[in-house]
């Protein structure tokens, strides 16, 4: 018989050599960290458990968050530069973004706008209200621009939990997906999305993780996060497959 009370283990044990493909730790550029004193205390949080790489992925979100190549890189140089006045901090820092799929972004693919991750890899994501209707054919347009998509916290989006079948159809299209390591315990976004989450890992569907923190508030969340050694069994081997593709 199975006990209720199994011992749970603490997420952040296991994250050790963690590449972060999907945060928001760049200042003053999305709904993230707005200072470079943010930034720095999440990264400085982040490798008290020794993550300490990261691929910053500010939003580009039309009429949101109008973000650029330019005006990525530029927080990114900022906070580059004051990294380099702290020289006990051993970080590697690169950047990219999270791209909505929105009325937009075609144009921005097509004009060479976009910021894949590791050159070959497109962070993607849709409204948490309805998906994207140009979806399909922005999956398309990706990979005619010979990059991979990965779908950010599919666990979130609460309209393909009552279509489970819609995952498996993603994935059949190419698209990898990335989970929120939030998403492991239900504090963070919710029961509902915490069990899609379980699904989705006992049915070997993610690829990739990553912390998608925005603020101090989430990392500490982070921090407190407790799973199950099943739990972990599933996600170890996908904490491998982030580090070994985009260390």
């Amino acid at each position: 018989m199975i006990s209720i009370f199994q011992k749970k283990i603490y997420l952040v044990d296991y994250l050790s050599g963690l590449v972060d493909i999907h945060n928001h730790i760049l200042p003053g550029i999305d709904d993230g960290a707005k200072t470079i004193g943010d930034s720095l205390e999440l990264i400085k949080g982040f490798s008290d458990f020794g993550v300490t790489n990261f691929i910053c992925t500010p939003h580009i979100m039309h009429n949101y968050y109008d973000n650029t190549p330019s005006s990525i890189k530029k927080a990114y140089g900022q906070l580059s530069s004051e990294l380099q006045k702290n020289d006990g901090w051993q970080v590697n820092l690169e950047y990219a973004a999270e791209h909505m799929i929105d009325d937009n972004f075609e144009n921005i693919l097509e004009a060479n706008k976009v910021m894949p991750l590791s050159k070959d890899y497109l962070l993607i994501e849709m409204s948490y209200l309805q998906p994207s209707f140009n979806f399909d054919i922005a999956v398309d347009q990706i990979a005619k621009h010979k990059y991979f998509p990965i779908l950010a916290h599919p666990e979130r989006y609460m309209y393909y939990h009552g279509k489970y079948g819609k995952y498996a159809s993603l994935r059949s299209e190419g698209v990898l997906f990335q989970l929120n390591l939030l998403s492991l315990a239900p504090k963070s976004y919710g029961k509902a999305v915490h069990k899609t989450t379980e699904r989705l890992l006992n049915d070997g569907m993610i690829d990739f993780v990553g912390s998608d923190v925005h603020n101090i508030r989430q990392l500490k969340l982070l921090k407190e996060t407790k799973i199950s050694k099943k739990t972990l069994d599933h996600l170890f081997p996908i904490i491998e497959n982030t580090i070994q593709t985009f260390y």
